[in-house]
C-alpha cells in the first residue's frame, strides 16, 4: 500500500458491500465488518484514499442495519468519500447470480424479469423498499444538482431517522487531512439494480439497426 501512494496513486475503490457480519457471510465476501474498520485506520494512517462501494440494500437488511451503516460512514470520517448513489444501491440478482444457490433467495425471488434483466425480490419489512427509493431519489437529485456529498449525506441521514421514527442527531463532520478527496467523475456501480430513471433511459432509447454494444452503453 505505501508503494501505491508513493508512486502517485490516487485512490482505491473496493466493494465493501455491507457491514453487517451476517449480510456478508450471504455474499460470500470473505471479509468482516472489523476488517472495514482496520482497512480505513490503514489507509488513514499511510495517506491513502479509500473509496469504499456498498449495497446496503439487501433481502436481509434491516431500518436499524442501514442506520448503523450511516453511522460508521459519519464515525470513520469517510463521508466525503462516498458516492451518495452507492447508499441506495440494491442488491442486483441476475440471471445465472450464485445468489440463487441459496434456498433463502430462490423463496424470496419474483419471475425473472426480462425488462430489468434480474430477479425482482422485496424486503421483508416495506419500509425498508421505501427508504432505498427515497435514497435513490436524493442520490439522483443530487447528481443532478451538483450538491456536495456532507449535505447529501446530511439528507440522507434525516430521512433514514425519519423513517425509523427517530430523530436525526447533528452529523459529526471530520476535519479532512487534505485539501480535497479525489473521485471519479462518473459513479461506480456495482451489484446494483438499475434505478427507476436508469431503466427509463434505457428503454426511451430509439433501436438502431445494426447497432454494436459497446462497454460504456451498459449501466
Amino acid at each position: 500500500m505505501a508503494t501505491l501512494r508513493d508512486t502517485g496513486c490516487l485512490f482505491v475503490i473496493s466493494a465493501v458491500e455491507s457491514l453487517d457480519d451476517a449480510v456478508l457471510e450471504f455474499l460470500d465476501k470473505g471479509h468482516t465488518r472489523e476488517d472495514f474498520l482496520r482497512v480505513v485506520k490503514t489507509f488513514r494512517e499511510l495517506g491513502l484514499t479509500l473509496h469504499p462501494t456498498f449495497v446496503p440494500f439487501t433481502p436481509w437488511t434491516t431500518v436499524d442495519g442501514y442506520l448503523d451503516l450511516l453511522r460508521v460512514i459519519e464515525q470513520q470520517g469517510v463521508i466525503e468519500n462516498v458516492t451518495p448513489v452507492q447508499l441506495g444501491i440494491r442488491l442486483l440478482i441476475p440471471e445465472g447470480s450464485r445468489m440463487l444457490e441459496l434456498e433463502e433467495v430462490r423463496r424470496l425471488v419474483g419471475p425473472f424479469d426480462p425488462q430489468s434483466l434480474a430477479y425482482p425480490w422485496k424486503n421483508a419489512e416495506p419500509r425498508v423498499d421505501a427508504l432505498s427509493e427515497t435514497v435513490q431519489e436524493i442520490a439522483a437529485a443530487a447528481e443532478r444538482q451538483k450538491e456536495s456529498r456532507p449535505a447529501t449525506f446530511e439528507r440522507i441521514w434525516k430521512a433514514a431517522h425519519a423513517v425509523a421514527g427517530l430523530p436525526a442527531p447533528p452529523i459529526t463532520m471530520s476535519t479532512p487531512s487534505q485539501p480535497g478527496v479525489p473521485f471519479l467523475s462518473e459513479p461506480w456501480y456495482c451489484c446494483a439494480e438499475p434505478t427507476r430513471d436508469q431503466l427509463v433511459s434505457i428503454v426511451a432509447q430509439p433501436l438502431v439497426k445494426n447497432a454494436v454494444a459497446s462497454a460504456d452503453g451498459f449501466v
